[in-house]
């Protein structure tokens, strides 16, 4: 639905302000880190859920016999292994998570903070007549 334009913004229409290469280029830049930051949260989803399967994977070989060998995969085949060092690969697993976790989190600290100072400075130009929110 479309919103109705106030009085004083179909005024300030009327002094439409001119779209310089600069400006151009910060909002292009502005779009492609929104959509490189949708990634990334998305990323974030898919590395969260990959950690809590792999926790709840350990959590259930706690229970298994340690003389036990169970099938770990590694790439496309399965591997039958004792318990104890698949309990240790599952560990690894989870710390390199945690790692990549942390490195797409600083970069998306870092997309956000350019943003905002992408926002401030078309906001500070263009006021009202656009919209930088998602």
């Amino acid at each position: 639905m479309f919103d109705q334009l106030s009085k004083e913004d179909e005024a300030a229409a009327g002094d439409e302000i001119e779209v310089r290469r600069e400006d151009q280029d910060k909002i292009n830049r502005f779009s492609r880190l929104h959509q490189r930051e949708k990634l990334l949260r998305e990323e974030l989803k898919v590395k969260q859920k990959d950690k809590e399967d792999l926790e709840e994977i350990s959590g259930e070989l706690e229970l298994a016999d340690e003389d036990e060998k169970v099938p770990y995969k590694m790439g496309d085949c399965f591997i039958s292994l004792p318990v104890p060092e698949v309990q240790e690969l599952l560990s690894a697993s989870v710390e390199k998570i945690d790692g990549d976790f942390s490195a797409v989190e600083d970069k998306l600290g870092e997309i956000r903070e350019e943003m905002q100072e992408l926002k401030a400075a078309l906001y500070g130009r263009f006021g009202r007549s656009i919209n930088l929110e998602a």
